[in-house]
């Protein structure tokens, strides 16, 4: 069975997929598709917390609190981002339909 990390590897291939497509279409409300960006940072930050918790604490990034809210502080942001940006889309479409 493959680690978490060569899956977590591989599940980015499809996210970029995604976002390649959903960025083409030009359909997708703007701050949402920043959202959907901003997700990406999260996962650049992530991974070099991860290591750095690993390497000056021993433990994973979940056990070192600074670290881990700092990195989920990406994930928050790109939450809040795409629920804006659809609102956003949702109230655009009703008033002009």
């Amino acid at each position: 069975m493959p680690s978490k990390e060569t899956l977590f590897a591989i599940s980015l291939f499809p996210y970029l997929g995604f976002l390649w497509f959903i960025t083409r279409s030009g359909k997708a409300p703007r701050l949402a598709l920043i959202g959907f960006y901003v997700l990406l940072i999260f996962v650049a930050v992530t991974i070099p917390a991860g290591i750095y918790a690993k390497i000056h604490y021993g433990k994973d990034l979940a056990n070192v609190d600074w670290l881990h809210g700092s990195a989920e502080f990406f994930l928050t942001l790109s939450n809040i981002l795409v629920v804006l940006g659809f609102r956003e889309g949702i109230l655009a479409k009703q008033k002009g339909g």
